[in-house]
């Protein structure tokens, strides 16, 4: 059965092509679950996979998309039938087996999460592996003991997927969110997500060499990394918590134990990819009930081709040039 896919080829000078082609479902590597995609969406990791990143990727050619949400072809897994609609965020999808930028994909049944109820598959898409990564973030805060009483939380990189999701799951969850922007224009679309303040990058890039700053806010959701990391740390307040989930700035951290040892700041991380299915499966559950922002999803997210994620938004992405979700459509809808 032919299908069209995105298809990251190395030439023989090391450098990287990309081509939508032609392949056949034999070609796909082994699985239980046989997905005819209609939906994925653009991360900064699919990015770096589809311009050869291979700390991301390692052999090529390959299809990235580390999304797809579809409809059940075949299965060989009692678990699901043919016509289920079916989700997959993570795991090993769109790194090193083929993943979501093609029509079809074949994978573990241990991967595969049902759709739930209340949700299309662009839906689904739109929250996606930055969906799933904010709300484990929250999550994560949460069993700690964080309540929106304690005080507000910081957003970084707030209109990136992670953050825009972020700050919605946050505002719906009854949170006083800080959002944190280097974008001027996105004011009035972060207050719309939620977000009750919204500063610029400097609101949380402290060079004063200080080890502990006047603590301003509760915890942190950081999609940045590096010296933003460390400022929010050192401002935190007590018993605090600090999720990290990305790296755009740097991988570096340069910091003391004080804000461990004295303030009692907990600094959490969030590898979204391994999640144990358990935990995957409660925050589907929180997103058709206490964390539903449904409502928010269209706002945050822009859909487009495969041919126009191709030749235009994987750049895009890697350029910081694109606000919220960006959702591709990759098959037509059964």
């Amino acid at each position: 059965m032919p299908f069209r896919a995105l298809w990251i080829t190395e030439t023989a000078d090391g450098k990287f092509e990309r081509n939508i082609i032609e392949r056949v479902i034999d070609d796909l590597p082994p699985g239980e679950v046989v997905i005819r995609v209609q939906y994925s969406s653009l991360n900064y990791k699919d990015a770096l996979s589809a311009t050869g990143n291979k700390g991301i990727t390692r052999k090529f050619p390959h299809t990235p998309g580390i999304d797809a949400a579809g409809v059940v072809e075949i299965s060989r897994n009692e678990r699901f039938a043919t016509g289920d609609e079916v989700i997959i965020t993570g795991y090993d999808l769109g790194m090193n087996t083929c993943g979501g930028f093609g029509e079809f994909i074949r994978v573990p049944a241990a991967w595969v999460v049902r759709k739930p109820e209340g949700y299309t598959l662009k839906e689904c898409m739109i929250l996606g592996t930055a969906g799933v990564t904010a709300a484990i973030g929250l999550h994560k805060m949460e069993m700690l003991g964080m309540q929106p009483s304690q005080g507000p939380i910081v957003v970084t990189g707030a209109t990136g997927g992670v953050g825009s999701l972020a700050v919605a799951i946050l505002a719906k969850a009854g949170y006083e969110v800080i959002a944190v922007s280097g974008k001027s224009h996105a004011q009035e679309y972060l207050q719309y997500l939620g977000a009750l303040r919204v500063e610029d990058r400097e609101f949380v890039n402290d060079h004063s060499g200080k080890a502990l700053l006047r603590p301003q806010w509760a915890g942190a959701i950081d999609t940045v990394g590096g010296n933003t990391l460390l400022t929010l740390l050192k401002g935190c307040m007590t018993e605090g918590a600090v999720v990290s989930t990305g790296l755009v700035s740097s991988p570096k951290l340069d910091a003391t134990v004080y804000p461990f040892i004295l303030n009692g700041v907990s600094l959490l991380g969030v590898g979204s990819a391994e999640t144990p299915m358990t935990t995957r499966l409660l925050i589907w559950d929180k997103f058709r009930d206490i964390w539903n922002i449904r409502d928010k999803l269209n706002a945050i997210a822009k859909e487009v081709t495969l041919e126009e994620l191709n030749f235009t938004y994987i750049d895009a992405i890697l350029q910081g040039k694109i606000m919220g979700r960006v959702v591709v459509k990759i098959g037509a809808d059964k």
